[in-house]
Parts: C-alpha cells; sequence; structure tokens
C-alpha cells in the first residue's frame, strides 16, 4: 500500500463501495425469501458494518503505514489484501451474474425466475468465495511436487542420474516465524535425496530480521554434492524504507552472511565446478537480472569466467526474462533456473495445459521451455508474496533429473 498514492486508495474505496451498493441491491431479491425480518436485518447490518470497517481499515493503515513496524506493517497489508480479494471479487461475480439473469429472465418464466435467479446468482457468489477462502487457509502452505526428467547429450557420463531439487521464491518473513509450515517442506526435500539442491532467489521480502531462526530449519536441507543459491529483487532491500544507505548496506551483507549459515553457496555473478570421475559441470549463479523497473545487477559474462568451454552448465537466474535476454543462442548454457513469477499464484491447469494471467507479463512464468536446445525451468515458488494465497497454483518444489 506504501507504493500507492492516498488518491488511489480512495478510488479503490469507492470501487468497494460502489460494488457493495450493488450487491446489496441484489441481495434483497434473496433476502426477501426469507421468513424472519430479525434475520433479514441482521444479514444487512452484517454486510455494511464489514464493508465500512474494510474501507475504515484501508484508509487507517495507509495513514498511519510509516508509524508502524516493518513486520507488523506487512502483516496487515498482507491480511487487507486478503480481505479485499475475497471480498470484491465474490461480490463484483455475483452482481454481474445476477445482473445478467434479470435482465435475460426470458429463459424463464416470472414465478420461476423470483426463486431461481436469486438462487443462482448466491451460488455464483458463494463458490468463488468459497475458492479463494481455500486458497488462503490450505492450498498457500500445501506443497507440490513437480517431478521432471530431462535428457542432455552434452552432461558428462558421471553425472548421469543426476537429481537436482529447486526452490525458490520463500519471502520468508511471510512465514511469520511458523517454522514447522516450512519444515514440512525441508522434510519432502530431504526424501528425495538430491544430489544437489538450488535456490533461485527472493529469500526476504526485504528485511535481514525475517530470517531470526530460520536457519536452525533451513540448514536441515541434505545435498550429497552442495547446495547453491542466488539473489532474487527482493533480497537488495530496494524496496525497503531505511535511515540511510549505511543501513541498507548493512540489511544486504546481513542477508549474503545467511547463506553459509545454511550451507548454501551463495553465487554472485560467479560460477562453481563440481568434479566427479575427472569430469566436470558447472554451476553458474548471477546475481538479480530483469527487465526495467527490475534492476540489473547481474552480470553473466562474469559469471562464466572460469568455466570450461566442454563443460556441462548449470545457470541460476531470479528473472526468466534473463534466459530469452542473454542466455538463448548467446551460450553453451544447457539448463537454466529462475523463478520470479510464483504464477502469480493463480491459474488454472488442465493435463498438460497451464493458463495464468502473468503470461501476459512474462512469456516464460511457470514449467519447462524448450528453445534451441536450451531449457528453462521457472520455478512457482515456495512462498507467497501480496495475496496470502494461492488458486491453482500450489508451492512447488521442483525435481529435475538429469540423464544424457
Amino acid at each position: 500500500m506504501r507504493s500507492y498514492s492516498f488518491f488511489t486508495i480512495l478510488l479503490l474505496c469507492l470501487a468497494i463501495i460502489l460494488i457493495d451498493i450493488a450487491a446489496f441491491y441484489w441481495l434483497q431479491s434473496i433476502t426477501k425469501l426469507f421468513g424472519s425480518n430479525f434475520l433479514k436485518w441482521s444479514i444487512n447490518i452484517v454486510f455494511w458494518v464489514f464493508t465500512f470497517g474494510l474501507v475504515t481499515g484501508i484508509i487507517l493503515l495507509k495513514l498511519r503505514l510509516n508509524a508502524i513496524h516493518p513486520m507488523r506493517k506487512h502483516l496487515f497489508i498482507s491480511r487487507l489484501y486478503g480481505l479485499v480479494i475475497s471480498s470484491l471479487i465474490p461480490k463484483f461475480i455475483f452482481v454481474v451474474v445476477i445482473s445478467i439473469l434479470y435482465f435475460a429472465n426470458f429463459v424463464f418464466s416470472n414465478e420461476e425466475s423470483l426463486i431461481i435467479i436469486p438462487i443462482v446468482g448466491l451460488f455464483s457468489g458463494l463458490l468463488p468465495f468459497i475458492i479463494i477462502i481455500y486458497a488462503v487457509l490450505n492450498a498457500v502452505y500445501k506443497f507440490k511436487i513437480h517431478h521432471k526428467n530431462l535428457k542432455f547429450k552434452s552432461l558428462p557420463n558421471a553425472f548421469n542420474h543426476l537429481k537436482i531439487v529447486q526452490i525458490s521464491d520463500l519471502h520468508i518473513g511471510n512465514f511469520n516465524y511458523r517454522y514447522n509450515i516450512l519444515e514440512r517442506a525441508v522434510t519432502l526435500i530431504n526424501k528425495q535425496n538430491p544430489d544437489i539442491i538450488v535456490f533461485t532467489g527472493d529469500l526476504v521480502n526485504n528485511y535481514a530480521w525475517e530470517l531470526r531462526g530460520w536457519d536452525n530449519v533451513l540448514s536441515q536441507l541434505k545435498a550429497t554434492m552442495g547446495k547453491y543459491a542466488v539473489l532474487g529483487n527482493h533480497d537488495y532491500g530496494d524496496y525497503g524504507q531505511w535511515e540511510s544507505d549505511t543501513k541498507k548496506a548493512e540489511n544486504f551483507e546481513a542477508i549474503k552472511n545467511f547463506f553459509p549459515r545454511i550451507g548454501f553457496k551463495l553465487l554472485l555473478n560467479t560460477s562453481e565446478l563440481i568434479e566427479k570421475n575427472k569430469q566436470q559441470l558447472a554451476i553458474v549463479g548471477v546475481e538479480n537480472w530483469g527487465l526495467p523497473p527490475f534492476k540489473q545487477y547481474g552480470h553473466l559474462k562474469e559469471a562464466l569466467k572460469g568455466t570450461q568451454l566442454n563443460s556441462f552448465k548449470l545457470l541460476l537466474t531470479h528473472d526468466p526474462n534473463h534466459w530469452e535476454a542473454e542466455v538463448v543462442k548467446q551460450t553453451d548454457i544447457a539448463l537454466t533456473l529462475s523463478g520470479h513469477t510464483h504464477g502469480m499464484q493463480a491459474g488454472i491447469t488442465i493435463g498438460s495445459k497451464q493458463w495464468s494471467p502473468i503470461k501476459y507479463k512474462f512469456k516464460h512464468w511457470a514449467g519447462l521451455y524448450n528453445k534451441e536446445h536450451q531449457f528453462l525451468y521457472v520455478n512457482r515458488g515456495l512462498g507467497w508474496l501480496g495475496f496470502p494465497g494461492r488458486l491453482g497454483m500450489r508451492p512447488e518444489i521442483t525435481i529435475l533429473e538429469l540423464t544424457n
């Protein structure tokens, strides 16, 4: 909310009120079917108490935002965001559906329309509300394993059947120190017996203090050949509020220093050669590289220094836009792993087909992509940001098994 002007917040509140007025108007076609006046008045009172409570909460939070501690601020914003989404979308759908039905009620007789239309309209509002509540209370931490087998002729024989686990976008402050939730993901990962674990950025939302106590959880991740990580756009503190550049720099150093504590090698425009039976595999890691307005800290050419021309290369880069911009046809990098998009935390998957509104912003936004025999995998994220839920886009643990 702090990134929006007060005028924009007022427009949001006006939209909420206008949609609620329309919803309340059509709600009367349902409550009139009730025999109890007390029940009717109770529903009406609760409806408007919630509406004005939500609007008041949004305005007060905007006015007092700078006075709230960053941790509490983020929790307040996320919860209000969840309330707005769970209220606004179902009511909007309810208004649209019941309006269409009433103005096209030539399908029904007059007597039928008095009962059928309100019931259908109510169902159209309740269904998305139930789905959103499920997304917030259940799906948001219902971890899903995506398993992909990839074949590369260039993969050295020593690394045949290499198992890589990728996680991304923890945004760990949103777990609010509920260590037991992430421990479930750690257990799932360790059960896969990975050779390598990689983390592709956005460890935190902004601040190093979000990491308090999490070293005891994340240090339990086990991999036989090593654990590697890169930074995401949120790890630089660019979205935080700082007393000085020195404070921001100290925060950044604290975030970087966290990775060795959990046994991860942080790759900052560098590479690491893994050797097995005198054969090598290069893990290349760049700092965050994104299209504007996202900053470009990454330097791929610098990161590639020291890697042999004939070694199999695996690139870790947070933003999937980097793949098409600097990797495909310009390097011999066989496999690139990214995150960043979260799959918008909302989408539809039917068989091998998937759709999300995020596709209109990111060409490569979730899953596996292949171009010129170079592969990109975009992880859907393990945590969440903004909307505290996931709709058809569960938090992901990726298992990639490489063969030659």
